[in-house]
């Protein structure tokens, strides 16, 4: 974050609220402190336009994303494990498979081109 800009308490609480919970702006403005209605979902939606807040809100979202990937992965493994569907187990097995650098191949159809010459002697 800029250290010479300084969220407000109101914008750093209608971030947190919005990352923590993923309710809507007017949820998040009313539990911030904005008015209540139009006004206040107005004013938080040009909150979280500036430049500051979105940086904020940006390395919030990257906190979140880091804490609860260890909750992803293992349920990866589990659905890899004992899906009932074998087709689950299988894509979460190829997801563990590529996130781990062991993707397969895409396949091309690979075109040559080229100068061929054909004489066909008939005499």
């Amino acid at each position: 974050m800029n250290q010479l800009v300084k969220l407000t308490d109101k914008q750093s609480k209608l971030v947190d609220t919005l990352v923590a919970t993923g309710c809507s702006i007017t949820e998040a403005a009313k539990i911030a402190g904005y008015a209540s209605g139009d006004s206040g979902r107005v004013t938080a939606s040009k909150a979280l336009k500036v430049p500051h807040v979105q940086e904020y809100m940006m390395r919030c979202i990257q906190d979140s994303i880091g804490m609860n990937a260890t909750i992803a992965s293992s349920k990866l493994v589990r659905l890899a494990q004992g899906a009932k569907s074998e087709y689950v187990q299988l894509e979460a097995s190829k997801d563990i498979l590529d996130r781990a650098g062991f993707k397969a191949p895409d396949k091309h159809l690979h075109l040559h081109q080229g100068d061929i010459k054909v004489s066909i002697d008939l005499g």
